[in-house]
């Protein structure tokens, strides 16, 4: 992985991907999909975007490769494309809601579990002696 000041190409893509994030539209989408997958009407209910303004944002969000759809009889469900997706959306509810103050915080909140502290391990003959009292 490099980081992105080395790799211009790497900090165009960022540049898409957070531009397709930075409407109000598109994010309240993903944040509802990030409860599961749900139809347009679904959303609609959800988000109270409104039909036309809903089908154009989800048309962005389909050709930004952010939502993924499935099809049942005449139903469009939709679903975000895939865990980057999911947890760059739990990352910027745990920020901008107020929810985590530290690194840690954002760990717990959007559910990555918190390293092991290191153990120790003995070698050798110490490693088997067992003391009772």
């Amino acid at each position: 992985m490099s980081a992105i000041y080395e790799d211009r190409a790497l900090a165009d893509k960022a540049v898409e991907k957070l531009r397709i994030y930075a409407q109000p539209q598109r994010l309240m989408i993903l944040s509802c999909l990030l409860r599961g997958e749900r139809t347009v009407s679904e959303i609609d209910t959800a988000t109270s975007i409104g039909q036309p303004a809903l089908s154009q944002q989800l048309a962005e969000l389909r050709r930004g490769e952010m939502v993924k759809t499935r099809r049942e009889a005449k139903q469009v469900y939709y679903d975000l494309a895939d865990e980057q997706v999911a947890l760059c959306v739990r990352s910027m509810e745990a920020i901008f809601s107020g929810a985590v103050a530290n690194a840690s915080d954002l760990r717990t909140a959007i559910g990555e579990p918190p390293k092991a502290a290191p153990t120790l391990t003995v070698a050798g003959a110490a490693a088997f002696a067992r003391i009772e009292r």
